[in-house]
């Protein structure tokens, strides 16, 4: 398994796994499958190729993409860990959990002391993950953008000292 950076040429990876996401867990993150369908071929270009404050990593198996995790670095210069998620036919095989170490390393190499994240408490799955990987709960609470009557909970990794 290789996890890195897209490029430009990994659009229709990034498309795929991308909308595969959404199919199969549209309450878990903040745009929707028919949102993310719509994009352009050019805007799916765009953000395989990345930008400072925005990347998408991808897990690959050979050559088929398995994994996905994104780094935002949000208005207020908040490394944000989005669009987490692994394959049906992978989990539990710790792809997930090299995914968010590839994106907290990322993170740091980018000069972040702390990254955040939102969740559902009720997704056990993922907040047991991340709690894994040591970030815990904070006292933050806001509505899912995809669907306002969904609150998620932000968590907080910080660099250990």
């Amino acid at each position: 398994m290789t996890i890195r950076p897209t490029t430009i040429d990994d659009w229709r990876s990034l498309k795929a796994i991308r909308l595969a996401a959404l199919r199969d867990a549209p309450t878990a993150f903040g745009v929707t499958h028919a949102a993310a369908a719509a994009y352009t071929d050019e805007q799916w270009q765009t953000r395989a190729a990345g930008t400072p404050q925005a990347e998408y990593l991808l897990a690959f198996d050979g050559d088929a993409a398995i994994g996905i995790v994104a780094g935002v670095v949000d208005g207020q210069s908040h490394y944000n860990l989005i669009a987490m998620w692994v394959a049906p036919t992978h989990r539990g095989t710790g792809v997930a959990a090299r995914l968010v170490e590839a994106a907290k390393d990322r993170a740091v190499a980018r000069g972040h002391r702390r990254v955040v994240l939102d969740v559902a408490p009720e997704n056990l799955g993922a907040a047991t993950l991340y709690r894994r990987q040591g970030f815990v709960f904070l006292p933050e609470w806001e509505p899912l953008a995809s669907h306002p009557a969904i609150s998620v909970q932000k968590m907080a990794w910080v660099v250990p000292a």
